[in-house]
């Protein structure tokens, strides 16, 4: 599609990972080969690889594209002449902390800033020169990227936006991308960022290796959780403009480069290959749930997983969300349970409240920190509200969270080191402590065993029968008279 044609509703190629291929004018995808003497319309052909050449078929990423100038006639580089301290890639100088973090939702800043400009790095680990790592950023911006589009040889962007709904403008297409949606954006695509609103926050996830894939499902088969056909990749669109003074910036090792040239970078006609940006809504997530009892591991919500080099290793990071759903599981403390974790967590609010936050503290826009180890859970009010104590005998009916509820978490292997920038913001909640200073001892050595613990209540009777409806949509339970078994010929 040319630059000149309407695009209020965009046009996508669904899939995950497998090979793609669009053209903006008939015939511009040359036949039978990448590399022909003389390209269709006269155009370059360029090849973008996102994994080095010689990585197994079923890891290697790569792209054909078919521009009308090539990405090399530029200016040379230089760095960029306006202050970038809050962006980086270097975490030498961050903090560790066995404190819990916790930030209030980070301002729209007043003054003119577009999205890289808005960039502000609140923690990482690794390092981006040896593709090691990851980085966690916020957004707030206010102005689109007007004549200008970056390219980050850092790694993978995946974009989280919170406020105000994202035009991507892309090498390889566009992308409209709302509260509610993610987008990916890989290694070393150039890309430019328009705002629908006027104002826009979020959260980038920047992962220094390798790249998103989808989490191996095991026993839950061969569906459910984040599927294949609702990731969508754009199609070709171009701009054929000549004249202007563009800036192309780079991002190397957390620094900032500038180059001008004279044309739209955003001059791809057509192109093939599996190395895309792509979005996927949230929504359309199919989450898996404990529906009898107990509370799952929240890496049952993971949308997107980052592979360890080494098979069989932690991943380097997963993106975990914690959608609208049901809550059915019974004689269960149904938030998310108190935890101390190996990996590190790092929260935040696309909207709503989050299950296990009363406190008013946790708010879209926020964010919050639990490094290695770090005790984490249920604030005060959370706890005294879930846990029931007035009735533990009668079971719970089926609960919805509520479909205006939204959180998110970027879990990691490795330790991330906070920014001295992101310690002493303003937005620093300094006071999240004392969101569980409340807790008081429950503990009572007299009062024996709880006759009324699972299963026991159940056996009692307490579950409902089959046909029961505690939900206008009929939600049932199947009874504990019912029990079946399969086995597998």
């Amino acid at each position: 599609m040319a630059a000149t044609a309407a695009s209020t509703q965009l046009k996508y190629q669904s899939g995950f990972g497998n090979e793609f291929s669009s053209e903006a004018l008939p015939g511009a995808l040359p036949e039978g080969q990448n590399n022909p003497k003389i390209c269709p319309y006269g155009l370059y052909a360029e090849q973008l690889s996102g994994t080095h050449f010689t990585a197994p078929r079923v890891a290697n990423r790569r792209s054909w594209l078919y521009r009308i100038r090539p990405s090399v006639t530029h200016e040379p580089f230089h760095p960029v002449n306006f202050p970038n301290e809050s962006l980086t890639a270097d975490f030498a100088a961050g903090t560790v902390t066995p404190n819990q973090l916790r930030w209030r939702p980070f301002p729209i800043p007043p003054e003119p800033v577009d999205w890289v400009r808005g960039l502000f790095t609140l923690c990482g680990a690794g390092r981006a020169s040896t593709k090691e790592g990851f980085a966690i950023h916020v957004y707030a911006a206010n102005q689109s990227m007007d004549n200008s589009a970056l390219a980050n040889a850092d790694g993978d962007f995946l974009i989280v936006p919170q406020q105000g709904a994202l035009r991507l403008k892309t090498e390889l297409g566009l992308l409209d991308v709302a509260p509610g949606e993610i987008a990916v954006i890989p290694r070393g695509v150039r890309f430019a960022v328009a705002l629908h609103n006027g104002a826009a926050r979020g959260y980038v996830l920047e992962v220094f290796q390798g790249h998103f894939a989808l989490p191996d499902l095991g026993p839950i088969g061969a569906n459910g959780l984040a599927n294949p056909r609702d990731f969508l990749h754009p199609v070709a669109w171009y701009e054929n403009v000549e004249g202007l003074s563009y800036s192309v910036l780079h991002k190397l090792e957390g620094h900032l480069f500038v180059a001008a040239q004279s044309f739209s970078p955003f001059n791809v006609v057509a192109w093939h290959g599996n190395y895309v940006p792509y979005k996927y809504d949230l929504a359309r997530f199919c989450p898996m749930n404990a529906v009898s009892f107990d509370h799952p591991d929240p890496s049952i919500f993971t949308v997107l997983t980052v592979p360890s080099y080494t098979p069989g290793a932690p991943p380097a990071a997963d993106f975990v969300i914690f959608p609208p759903r049901w809550l059915v599981a019974e004689h269960t403390f149904r938030p998310p349970y108190y935890h101390r974790n190996c990996a590190s967590e790092f929260m935040g609010l696309i909207k709503g409240q989050y299950e296990a936050k009363q406190d008013g503290g946790f708010l879209p826009g926020g964010a919050s920190l639990h490094l290695c180890m770090t005790p984490h859970g249920p604030d005060t009010a959370t706890f005294e509200r879930a846990a029931g104590r007035a009735d533990l005998a009668a079971a719970e009916g089926p609960a919805h969270l509520g479909h205006e509820t939204l959180a998110f978490m970027f879990e990691t292997t490795a330790i991330p080191r906070i920014t001295p920038a992101a310690l002493s913001c303003p937005c620093v909640d300094r006071d999240y402590y004392k969101c569980w200073v409340g807790l008081k001892s429950h503990f009572d050595p007299t009062s024996g065993p709880n006759a009324t613990s699972y299963p026991k209540a159940q056996e009692a009777g307490a579950a409902k029968a089959i046909g029961s409806t505690a939900a206008a949509d009929g939600t049932a339970y199947l009874g504990s008279g019912s029990l079946g078994t399969m086995q597998s010929s």
